[in-house]
Parts: structure tokens; C-alpha cells; sequence
């Protein structure tokens, strides 16, 4: 019987295509991906998270977005590269390091202006190469650059001339090592990989003792797909056939201009290759610098994508062996095993038209060898979808479900999956309580840990999802950190839910240090519970800025003072003591060239414009008043549409300065990202520490550049109830004092500013157009190198300050 219904089926099929009838979705079978947790394919790597010009400027964009996702390096242009507006590698350097990255890659023919890069003889470059590393070995940051001083070469400058190309690769290594002899160089950064070349560039390297720290090349078209495990595999023997020991490998530009950028399930597809072979990787830029390359919009939110890179920045343990259904095709996956937190992660998707819409039987082996999992696993599947450059509403439940183990190991059908869409997977044992789809809930066991924080799973009761965390107790360093999301600007009340049970030497109200984003915090009073099987709940209000915050409760004594076990938090949005001042308000004093400008986008109609490119055009908040000294945010909205330059395809926005003092004293100054227009208002959030009672707050630049339009301030409490927090002083030491000069180097009219106006002077004179400056003293502030003379240098310097590429003059330095 069983037979004949078996042919019957294929009878049926046949006759069905015969007639041109296409078969009903349901008769498809699910591909099939296979994960094996026995086999061991080494630690995780994460090394397909970087981007090229993934920064933009200081601050832009914000560490809220840099920190969760685990970045290994970016490639930014050198110091004063004229390429593109912004993107000054020293100049985020320091963010970039102290969010988590390893290295940064300076691409360094990005000094030049056009696109291809402009051939003016090896010499010329040589002596912009000096420039460049004199500036990167004065850096504290130095041993944390990689040299790139090729780029294309198969297009740009040599055209297939490997003579001159090795010839000359030779001498800008040796440049670069006589100058930084600790150097890390990278190279050829071909953008298309091609074995012949590269076997001919490394057996001259070998033979010329010039062979390169880091090998890259670029992935950018189709080919990538069906041929990467070629490219990995054919250098390897490369190397091996030389007797070059294994370089590290950075494809430090990936992925397909306008079909990849932002797009969850294209970019799993080159994560999981990468990750496979242990790469690093850059995202390529295609559109604007400062966005981590489309996975970040309006600074500080996220996109679709930038959900799939968290979650790849969120495995931990060791990655495991994941057999997609083709080794080249578009449906693929990593997926890693962590012991100590008991939990596997997969993720996955990818699809190979756009609109496809299908199922995925992932089969999860080798729970044979892990004996922690028990009999039966606890299963949830996450999606996030497509935004494009978008801010995305997150991650959302697809599937949660109980399997029990059958010769070591569990099948999961994933249905209805979009192709555009990528998927997380979470397996525990089976100790869940509750279900997982709580919207503004947060559980512990998923976040990330460190220190003496330990997932466990089952051990007490009460709890919710599939356990919690504990190891606080006699820690210091126990962290439990939290990634959340917030809709808007303002106060929202964060519940912690914890266990606080008897334990010898705990006093009955025990302690947790809250630090939100990084900065300032908040110590949590949680009070004893009965027992350990008993949960509470301590709420917390917070002010948390639109898009991405984190959350991290952290052990900070080293007694039994904050002895608690963490269940999840949640967050609510609520109200609190917000105070707005629009820029345009009479009480506010405008200096110089600001001016208040009406815009229906803008929130009153008005805002202030022209403010900067001198000190004297300023926008003074006055009367911003406080009921205590403390740390507030002050949220400003503003415009920013700048751009520099063209280019074919990046868009070359400019990040606008503005210094700002509060109360006469200079504070940090601060980068305001672009808002790609200038009737789109935006929000930023800077600390301030304001006195008890009135303030002023002042924004102007004292330099070139314009400060953007700004709408209004607000200033909030970072929490309310009780006292505002006083940041901890930083020790400081006396500078030496420098002597003074009676002018200002670039200043040609001697009105005490440099600006366009100056520079307009100088081409004069260059030009023979004027035979003297209006300053009497121009001869000497017009030579901006110190060289002695005035010429096309020194106006090129002019306008790199003009530009804030620089901050600073030769002369002056």
C-alpha cells in the first residue's frame, strides 16, 4: 500500500509538470543545515565586522553602537588625506580602541584628491608616505595602525606593470620602516583576487625581505560566492609553496555596491564564509562614511544589519561545524558552542532571489558529547528584517519550542523565512519557566557577561525564560550588560529583577552598580529576599537616548555587600522633568554672523544659523537653569547638510565641529554627525556639568567651519530621584607655558581668525593678483609650513585647516 501510494505521488508529480502546473508549496521539502556541536572548528574569530571609513569623525558614530558588535579593525584615510572630508584615521583612533577595536588600517593614498588616485611619480608619494608615518609615530596610539599604502593596483597606477609595482612596493615599505621601524604593513589590496599576481608579488617579497604583516585583497562582485574558498585555499598554498609562514588576511573591502549594503540576509553570507576561514573583513563604502557602513542610521540607531552583527558579537565558546545545504550556495551559517554558559548558538539565512520565501530544517547534532544539555533542549528562533538604512524595530520572535534529544541531536523546521531576513537561535537545556516573547523584556542568560558572572540554568526556581545569572557574590568585576532600545529621547523606568537570598557575611541591603552607556551610574539598593527561590523588583528611572543604550550591572565591592542573582530587566517609557530652550528665544545672545532663520521643519519655525567659522559668531543659551550642580543631558537638535568635494558613488558629508563652554569654561568640543538635509532636525546628547541655578551655555567655533543650524536645547537629569551625579575629577597637571606670538599663522587680514577669506588672499598672491596682504604681518602668518617662503604648500595647508582636516599649522607645531 505504501508503494503504491508512492508512485501514485510521482505519477501525480509528473503528470503535473507535463502540464505546466507547478507543484503546491507544501509538497517543497525544507533545505537542510547541519550543526555539530562535537566537532570543534576553534575559537571564534570575529573578524568579519569592520568597515572601511566605518567612522566618520570623533563620536560618529556613537560608542552605544561601536561596543556591542566586536569590532576587529577599520580602514580610514591618513592624517590630512584629502580624499574624502572626513574619516582622519588618528582621528578615531581613540574611540574606536577604547569601544573594543584591535587595529586600524590606514589607506594611505587616500592622501591624494581624486578618485582614481592622481599619478605623480613615486617620489611625490614617497614624500607624502614620510608625511604620513611621522605623524602615525608621534600617535600614542601607533602600535595600533596598519599601513596600507596600496590600493587597486590593477587599475590604479601600474595596470598590470608588475616590474614597477614590486619596484616600487619595495620602496614604500623601506620608506615606511625607516621611519616606523615596528611597523605593521598591509598589502597588495588587489580588488579582485588573482593567483598568478599574488604568487609573483609574494615570491618577490620573500626574495626582497618586504614580505607584507597582513595580505589583503577585496570581494565586491558575484564571484564571491561560488569562489571564495578557492581564493582562501589557493593563497594558502602560495605561502606554504614559499615557505612563508601563514599572514593574517583582511579583506578590507566586502560586498556588492547596492545590493548588499544593510541587508541581513546578503551579509550573513559573507559572515559565515569569513568566519569559516578566520578572516578578518571590511565592509566596502558605498554611500556614507560613519554609519559602520548602512548598519547604523542617524548616528545612534540601528538598522536591520546591525542586529545580525550583534548577534555575531554575541557568540562566545567556540565555533562548531556548521554543513549548509551547498558549500557555495546562498542559504548559510555559523554557529558556535558556549560550555560554560550551556548554550548554542546558531545563526543563519540568505536565499538566492530577493522575494524567495522558504523553510530550513536546521539540524542541531552532537549532544552526545555534551552531557549538560540533559535529555531535552529549550529552543527559541529570533528574525530581523530588512531596513535598508532605516532604523529597525529589532529583533522579534519566530519560533520557541521544547525537543527532545533522539540519537544525539534535534531537528528544528524554520518556516516562512524571507530572503532578506537573517535568523538567531538560541539552545538551552530545557529549564524554561515562561516563554521568551516579552517585547521590553531583556534576560540575563542572553546578555553579555564578564568577570565572575555565571549563567545558570535550573538551579533555583521562580526565575524567568531558561535561567539567570549569578557569581556576584565576593566580586568586583562581575558584569551583566544589557542592549536595549529606545523610541525616543527621554526618561524610561528600568526594573531589574533579581534574587537576593541569605548568604553568610551579606548585609540585608545589598548593592549593584549601574552604568548606562559607558559613563555615568546609578547604585542600585536591592533589598533581601527570603530565599533564593524568591524574585523582587527595584525600578530605576533613567534618561536613555533614541536608539541603542546599554545597560550594565556590574559587582564593584569586593565583600558580599552586592551578593544578588540577576533574573532580566525591563523597560517602560515615562515621564520626567524635561526643559526645552529654543535657539531663537530673546533671552539667548547671538554673536558676530548668527542670525535667527525661519524653517516650518524647525521646532517653533525658527532656529540660529551661521554660527562659527570665528569665535566672535556665537549662540549663547542663557538662563539654562537647574535645581543642583551635577551632569546633565543636554540634548541638542539640530540641521547639518555639509558636503565637500564629489565623488562617484560616497557620499561626502562633512561632520560639523562646534566648541562649546559652559558658564565662560571651555568644555569637550563635539562632532554633529550629517543629517543629510537641512530641514531634517536631529538629536545628539552631550554631558554637561551645570551649577545650581542659572548657566550659560555658548556654541561657537573658533576656528574655519560652521557649527551646525542649531533648533533647540533640552536638559534632563541622567536619572531621577535622588542627587544628580558630580563626574570624578581627573587629575590634571600644570602645563609649561609657551611663549606668545602677536599673530595668528594663516590670518592674512589680520581681523584674529583664519577662513576662506585668507585663503582667497593667499591664491591671490600665488597668482600674482596682489603683490602684498592686508596685514602687515601676512608675509609671516602666510608661512604656514615655517619654511621660510610662501607658496603652493602653504595654501594647501590653509585649506586642509579651513577644512579641519588639520587643527594645526606646521609653524605652529
Amino acid at each position: 500500500m505504501r508503494d503504491l501510494k508512492k508512485w501514485y505521488i510521482i505519477f501525480l508529480t509528473v503528470m503535473l509538470v507535463i502540464s505546466g502546473i507547478s507543484l503546491p508549496k507544501s509538497f517543497a521539502a525544507n533545505q537542510v543545515m547541519t550543526v555539530d556541536l562535537a566537532e570543534d572548528t576553534g575559537e571564534i574569530y570575529y573578524g568579519a565586522i569592520g568597515g572601511l571609513y566605518a567612522m566618520g569623525s570623533e563620536g560618529v558614530p556613537s560608542d552605544n553602537v561601536i561596543v556591542p558588535l566586536r569590532m576587529k579593525a577599520i580602514s580610514q584615510k591618513p592624517p590630512e588625506g584629502l580624499q574624502h572630508p572626513t574619516g582622519d584615521a588618528l582621528n578615531v583612533a581613540p574611540q574606536f580602541l577604547r569601544a573594543g577595536g584591535e587595529y586600524v588600517m590606514i589607506m594611505m593614498q587616500d592622501i591624494y584628491r581624486n578618485w582614481p588616485y592622481e599619478d605623480l611619480g613615486i617620489n611625490d608619494y614617497l614624500s607624502k608616505i614620510e608625511t604620513i608615518c611621522r605623524k602615525v609615530v608621534a600617535d600614542p596610539h601607533r602600535s595600533s595602525y596598519v599601513y596600507v599604502p596600496i590600493n587597486e593596483p590593477e587599475w590604479i597606477w601600474y595596470r598590470g606593470n608588475m616590474n614597477r609595482l614590486c619596484s616600487e612596493w619595495k620602496m614604500m615599505y623601506e620608506k615606511i620602516r625607516s621611519i616606523d621601524p615596528t611597523a605593521k604593513i598591509a598589502g597588495p589590496n588587489y580588488a579582485v583576487y588573482n593567483s598568478s599576481v599574488y604568487r609573483q608579488f609574494m615570491t618577490f617579497c620573500k626574495n626582497n625581505n618586504c614580505l607584507p604583516d597582513i595580505v589583503t585583497w577585496h570581494e565586491l562582485d558575484d564571484g564571491f560566492f561560488s569562489n571564495w574558498y578557492n581564493h582562501y585555499n589557493d593563497y594558502r598554498n602560495i605561502e606554504k609553496s614559499l615557505g612563508i609562514s601563514p599572514r593574517p588576511i583582511n579583506i578590507n573591502e566586502y560586498g556588492r555596491i547596492n545590493v548588499d549594503g544593510g541587508i541581513p540576509g546578503n551579509l550573513v553570507q559573507w559572515i559565515a564564509r569569513f568566519e569559516n576561514s578566520k578572516v578578518d573583513a571590511c565592509l566596502a563604502y558605498w554611500t556614507t562614511a560613519g554609519t559602520l557602513n548602512d548598519l547604523v542610521t542617524q548616528n545612534n540607531k540601528a538598522t536591520g544589519a546591525w542586529w545580525l552583527y550583534k548577534w555575531y558579537g554575541e557568540l562566545t565558546g567556540h565555533t562548531v561545524k556548521v554543513t549548509p545545504p551547498s558549500l557555495n550556495g546562498s542559504l548559510q551559517g555559523l554557529a558556535a558552542l558556549d560550555k560554560d554558559k550551556k548554550q548554542a548558538r546558531v545563526i543563519f539565512g540568505g536565499s538566492l532571489r530577493s522575494t524567495d520565501v522558504f523553510g530550513t530544517d536546521v539540524v542541531v547534532k552532537g549532544f552526545n558529547s555534551h552531557s549538560f544539555f540533559g535529555n531535552s533542549v529549550h529552543v527559541t528562533v529570533w528574525g530581523v528584517d530588512n531596513t535598508g538604512t532605516n532604523p529597525s524595530g529589532g529583533p522579534y520572535l519566530v519560533h520557541e519550542g521544547d525537543y527532545n534529544i533522539s540519537n544525539g541531536q534535534i531537528t528544528v523546521p524554520v518556516n516562512n523565512m524571507k530572503a532578506l531576513s537573517a535568523y538567531h537561535m538560541i539552545i538551552t537545556p530545557n529549564t524554561d519557566l515562561s516563554p521568551a516573547n516579552k517585547g521590553n523584556r531583556y534576560e540575563a542568560e542572553y546578555a553579555r557577561i564578564s568577570g565572575t558572572a555565571t549563567v545558570v540554568h535550573g538551579k533555583h526556581t521562580g526565575y524567568s525564560g531558561t535561567g539567570f545569572v549569578e557569581g556576584y557574590a565576593g566580586s568586583n568585576n562581575a558584569s551583566t550588560n544589557f542592549v536595549v532600545t529606545a523610541d525616543k529621547d527621554g526618561y524610561y523606568n528600568v526594573t531589574l529583577r533579581y534574587s537576593a537570598g541569605p548568604y553568610s557575611g551579606a548585609p540585608n541591603t545589598r548593592y549593584l552598580r549601574m552604568v548606562v552607556n559607558g559613563g555615568l551610574h546609578r547604585d542600585i539598593a536591592c533589598n533581601q529576599t527570603p530565599d533564593w527561590n524568591t524574585w523582587a523588583n527595584v525600578t530605576i528611572k533613567v534618561f536613555l537616548q533614541a536608539g541603542i543604550n546599554r545597560l550594565d550591572f556590574k559587582a564593584f565591592a569586593s565583600d558580599e555587600s552586592d551578593c544578588v542573582n540577576i533574573d532580566y530587566i525591563e523597560i517602560e517609557s515615562t515621564s520626567g522633568t524635561i526643559k526645552s530652550y529654543e535657539a531663537e528665544d530673546s533671552a539667548n545672545t547671538l554673536g558676530g554672523s548668527a542670525v535667527r532663520q525661519r524653517d516650518n521643519a524647525a521646532s517653533g519655525g525658527q532656529y540660529v544659523g551661521w554660527i562659527g567659522n570665528g569665535s566672535n559668531n556665537y549662540l549663547q543659551f542663557n538662563n539654562v537653569n537647574v535645581p543642583e550642580a551635577g551632569t546633565y543631558k543636554m540634548v541638542v537638535q539640530f540641521a547639518n547638510a555639509e558636503v565637500f568635494g564629489d565623488h562617484s558613488y560616497n557620499n561626502n558629508v562633512v561632520d560639523r565641529y562646534s566648541s562649546i563652554s559652559v558658564n565662560g569654561e571651555p568644555i569637550k568640543g563635539h562632532y554633529f554627525f550629517n543629517t543629510r538635509g537641512w530641514n531634517i532636525y536631529r538629536t545628539d546628547i552631550i554631558d554637561v556639568y551645570l551649577n545650581a541655578g542659572n548657566n550659560t551655555i555658548r556654541f561657537y567655533n573658533s576656528s574655519s567651519g560652521y557649527v551646525p543650524n542649531i533648533d533647540k536645547i533640552a536638559i534632563a537629569a541622567p536619572f531621577e530621584g535622588g542627587t544628580v551625579p558630580t563626574p570624578t575629577p581627573t587629575p590634571t597637571s600644570t602645563p609649561t607655558p609657551t611663549p606668545t606670538k602677536d599673530f595668528v599663522y594663516g590670518d592674512l587680514d589680520g581681523n584674529g581668525i583664519v577662513n576662506s577669506t585668507d585663503f582667497s588672499y593667499l591664491k591671490r598672491y600665488l597668482l600674482r593678483q596682489i603683490e602684498e596682504f592686508p596685514y602687515e604681518k601676512g608675509l609671516i602668518a602666510g608661512d604656514v609650513d615655517g619654511n621660510g617662503t610662501i607658496n603652493s604648500t602653504d595654501l594647501s595647508y590653509l585649506r586642509k585647516y579651513i577644512l579641519k582636516i588639520i587643527s594645526v599649522f606646521p609653524a605652529d607645531s
